[in-house]
């Protein structure tokens, strides 16, 4: 990519023949690095991984405040 311009308009021009459309904009802001994230709070998560590449493909779905899944359609 030449810029991070060319990319926020290439994801900002993403529509769908359903009606999607895309809002996208660059996030200059700093934000610490080196955050541990441990695995118990990895496994608190509720994660729905996809069939087509789970690795990649997700959904990180809401849990109650007891920290147990929610059941989302």
């Amino acid at each position: 990519m030449v810029s991070h311009r060319v990319i926020v308009d290439l994801i900002s021009a993403t529509t769908t023949d359903t009606g999607l459309t895309v809002y996208c904009e660059l996030d200059t802001d700093l934000y610490p690095k080196g955050i541990v994230v441990s695995d118990e709070e990895m496994a608190a998560l509720n994660i729905v991984r996809a069939e087509f590449h789970g690795e990649w493909n997700y959904t990180i779905r809401p849990s109650n405040r007891s920290g147990r899944s929610v059941d989302w359609p």
